[in-house]
C-alpha cells in the first residue's frame, strides 16, 4: 500500500503560512503559479498549497495535488461568511456536505445539480469528518486558542467562546456582501450554515477521484454583516492560528 500523503489547501496565503511551519524537511515546488510545500508533519507526508480564490483555481489546485503529488486525503482550511443566524465570528464549521450554489443548468437539470454526475451535494468522508470534529473539539475544550491568540486580539474581534457547527456549506464564484444576496441563498438552500468560494469544487474533484476530503471553515463575518473590522488582520491574527492548531490536532490523531 502506498504511503499516506495529506494535501492541505487554503484559499489565502495567510491561511497556510502558519501550517507550513509544521513541515519537517520542507521543500518547495513551483508549478502553475502556485508554490507547493512538501515534507512531513508528525511523520506523515504532507503537501501544503495556497489555492487562490474561486472554484476554478481550487479545482485546478486539488487536481495537481492528486496527479502530481499523489495525495491520498485532502484537508481544506480557511474562512467563510456565516449564513445561519446562530453563527458568530470565530465559530468553526465542518462540512457534512457541500453544494455549488451558483450551479444552474435548468431546464436540462434541476438547479444545483452537477451535470453528468447526478449529484447536488458532495458528502464528506465519515472517517475524515469524525477526525476533524475530534480535533476541533479538543482545540475548543482545551482553550488552545487562548494559548495561540492574545486575549486582546480575541476581544478585538468579539470572540468569546467559539463553537463548533457541522452541516452544509455552499460554494460559488461570488463574494457575499449584501444582505439581500445572503437572504436569497438562505431561502434557496435553507440548510446552509456558511458560504465560501472553493469547498464544493474541491469536493467534486475529490469525489470524482475517490479522495477523502474535509472542509473546515472559520466564520469571519455573519449573516447580519457585522464583519470583522479588518479582514486581513482577522486572517493573520485569528483564522491562521485556528488552522495551525486544527491541523496539528488532526495529525496527532492519524
Amino acid at each position: 500500500m502506498a504511503a499516506r500523503t495529506i494535501g492541505i489547501m487554503g484559499a489565502m496565503p495567510e491561511e497556510i503560512s502558519e501550517v507550513v511551519q509544521l513541515l519537517v524537511d520542507r521543500q518547495e515546488c513551483s508549478m502553475g503559479k502556485r508554490t507547493y510545500y512538501t515534507g512531513t508533519i508528525q511523520g506523515i507526508n504532507a503537501v501544503i498549497v495556497f489555492s487562490r480564490w474561486g472554484k476554478t483555481a481550487a479545482a485546478a489546485t486539488v487536481s495537481a495535488l492528486i496527479h502530481e503529488f499523489k495525495i491520498t486525503d485532502l484537508i481544506f482550511t480557511g474562512v467563510a461568511g456565516g449564513i445561519d443566524p446562530s453563527l458568530s465570528i470565530g465559530d468553526i464549521v465542518i462540512a457534512k456536505q457541500l453544494v455549488q450554489h451558483d450551479m444552474d443548468a435548468r431546464p436540462l437539470k434541476p438547479r444545483h445539480e452537477i451535470p453528468l454526475l447526478g449529484k447536488t451535494f458532495f458528502e464528506s468522508d465519515k472517517y475524515s469528518f469524525d477526525m476533524a470534529v475530534s480535533a476541533v473539539k479538543e482545540m475548543l475544550e482545551n482553550k488552545h486558542l487562548h494559548e495561540l491568540i492574545p486575549n486582546e486580539e480575541l476581544k478585538h474581534f468579539g470572540i468569546e467562546q467559539p463553537k463548533l457547527f457541522t452541516g452544509d456549506i455552499a460554494s460559488g464564484d461570488k463574494f457575499f456582501a449584501d444582505s439581500n444576496d445572503t437572504n436569497q441563498l438562505a431561502a434557496d438552500l435553507p440548510a446552509t450554515l456558511c458560504v465560501e468560494m472553493e469547498g464544493a469544487a474541491v469536493a467534486q474533484v475529490c469525489y470524482e477521484y475517490n479522495i477523502p476530503f474535509t472542509v473546515i471553515r472559520t466564520i469571519s463575518d455573519t449573516a447580519d454583516h457585522k464583519s470583522a473590522i479588518d479582514f486581513p488582520a482577522f486572517i493573520k491574527s485569528v483564522s491562521s492560528k485556528y488552522s495551525l492548531q486544527i491541523i496539528r490536532n488532526i495529525f496527532s490523531k492519524l
